[in-house]
């Protein structure tokens, strides 16, 4: 079976692949049958030069693979028809801006599989680049503290190496005695507790958060039945919460009174409640100052996501007063990270770890008649058709 890495055509650039030359090497030597071909690219983070000393060969053509693996969106022209492609279309929750990249996939009788729709018998996902995403989204929330504050300065993330070099930056940062909320338990939010940790900041439980004050920074990383909390009063489990979002109001008013930077790493379900409104951004007590929304989630949960921002340029205001965007400078101003790109800053890391989960958990699939059914649960669309699990899609490809 012929494997195909694809060049990113996406603009703005992105630098990642699947998979690295060194995954390259543990595919071909893991499985006998599985043969890989390489697109030359002139921005990958892997030059092309260290495919081919990794005895990976190259080549433009890729009419010939069996399987196509790319990372971001590919342009509806650069779609081959009949093929087996895997790359993030960004098409689940009917985003309109791919509208017509679903409908191409489908006219071309593309069969897709989405890594965000690769999942093991439970629903988890098994390969994403979230942690990544935390690493370099709570460099980022540090950064654009400084900068809003005057209190230091950093160097873009992806002007470094490596998450090493960007730990090391922040080992060197003298922090006040602020407090650093974190939402979100998942890769994400393990990701940006990583460099926290790692940074020397002290993590304190709810309780200690929300009722003390402390001569050094501190964090909390919280989950959803901490900032939530059911309508009648009643205290259930967190299954409850998954079940009967409706029976939720949001708490975290409670949080945002204390806390300095905010960094949002959690999934926001549908039908769950915002986590604050621009009425409660609005409020003489709600503290917060620069919001690292880590998971971008535009027209979410936090009123302040006003929209993605991008790697070039990271930061914009938000006005309580008139809830619009504003220069996060100003001093009325809520600065917002939202990037919603961020393992991009650091390709060479990404690469590597999603190559690794892409390995064990899904090329097993194609030489094991898929026993885990993996790819049957993540297949999108077979011989022109949305397969019945994504069936849903179907008024959103016909422009309803």
């Amino acid at each position: 079976m012929l494997f195909g890495i694809l060049r990113e055509r996406k603009s703005p650039p992105d630098m990642r692949a699947v998979l690295s030359p060194a995954a390259c090497q543990q595919v071909i030597s893991q499985f006998n049958k599985a043969e890989i071909i390489v697109e030359p690219s002139p921005i990958r983070v892997f030059p092309d030069a260290e495919y081919q000393k990794a005895g990976i060969p190259m080549g433009s053509d890729m009419e010939h693979c069996d399987v196509l693996l790319g990372v971001k969106e590919i342009p509806a022209e650069a779609l081959i028809p009949h093929k087996k492609y895997f790359f993030f279309s960004h098409t689940i929750k009917k985003q309109p801006h791919n509208r017509q990249l679903l409908k191409t996939i489908l006219e071309k009788k593309i069969e897709l599989y989405d890594h965000e729709t690769i999942t093991d018998v439970e629903g988890i996902r098994l390969v994403a680049f979230g942690y990544y995403a935390g690493i370099v989204g709570s460099y980022n929330g540090f950064r654009a503290y400084g900068l809003k504050h005057h209190l230091f300065e950093m160097p873009k993330a992806q002007t470094l190496a490596n998450q090493d070099a960007l730990l090391a930056e922040l080992k060197k940062l003298s922090l006040p005695d602020m407090k650093i909320l974190l939402t979100g338990k998942g890769r994400v939010g393990n990701g940006a507790r990583k460099m926290l940790l790692g940074m020397g900041v002290k993590e304190v439980g709810v309780e200690a958060y929300l009722s003390q004050n402390f001569s050094t920074a501190v964090f909390c990383q919280i989950d959803v039945l901490e900032y939530n909390k059911r309508r009648d009063g009643e205290t259930r489990d967190m299954q409850d919460f998954f079940d009967n979002p409706q029976d939720y109001q949001s708490d975290f008013m409670r949080f945002a009174k204390v806390t300095d930077l905010y960094m949002a790493c959690h999934f926001h379900a549908s039908g769950a409640p915002k986590f604050f409104t621009g009425d409660d951004a609005r409020q003489a007590d709600f503290n917060i100052s620069v919001v690292a929304d880590i998971s971008c989630d535009v027209g979410g949960p936090i009123a302040t996501t006003l929209r993605a921002s991008t790697i070039a340029e990271p930061l914009y205001g938000y006005d309580p007063a008139t809830a619009s965007e504003t220069d996060y400078m100003s001093p009325a101003a809520i600065a917002v990270m939202a990037v919603d790109n961020l393992p991009a800053e650091l390709p060479r890391d990404a690469s590597e770890g999603f190559g690794a989960t892409f390995v064990d958990h899904v090329l097993p699939a194609f030489f094991n008649g898929d026993a885990d059914g993996i790819l049957a649960r993540a297949r999108m669309t077979l011989d022109g058709r949305l397969t019945e699990k994504y069936a849903y899609l179907q008024d959103f490809v016909n422009g309803h």
